[in-house]
């Protein structure tokens, strides 16, 4: 029971159902603008009291339409409305990410300055002792 619980209370459950219950409630609104106006326009065009009543022989061509038309608007809001948006706002957020850790990976550490200053001591100290005619400490 504890891991059951434990995948309930996951974040992707929750999110998951949050989207699921959204995209339901998104639906609604799209069959009702598909059956309110895109319906009664496409019926005009082929002379029927509805959208479901365009026939071709024995198939109800009409309620084909009105899905593909649906599933249509539903793609083009969830691209334009959250997937573009987001893609363009990943892109700038990673832009600025690289711009900000460019100079910070160029700065030395303090560390990394003292350690070069004592390399260069050291380097100096044996070039003293091994040069002829030095002065010694």
């Amino acid at each position: 029971m504890e891991g059951f619980k434990k995948f309930l209370l996951r974040g992707n459950v929750v999110e998951l159902a949050t989207a699921v219950v959204i995209g339901a409630a998104f639906t609604g609104i799209v069959s009702a603008f598909t059956e309110a106006i895109i319906d009664p326009l496409l019926a005009m065009a082929f002379n029927a009291d509805a959208l479901a009543g365009v026939m071709v022989g024995p198939f109800k061509l009409g309620l084909l339409i009105a899905a593909v038309i649906n599933f249509l608007i539903v793609a083009a809001v969830v691209y334009f409305v959250l997937i573009m948006p987001m893609a363009k706002l990943k892109e700038r957020l990673d832009r600025n990410r690289e711009l900000e850790l460019a100079p910070a990976e160029q700065v030395e550490t303090d560390v990394e300055i003292l350690q070069d200053i004592r390399e260069l001591l050291r380097a100096q100290a044996t070039a003293s002792t091994t040069t002829p005619g030095a002065p010694t400490a």
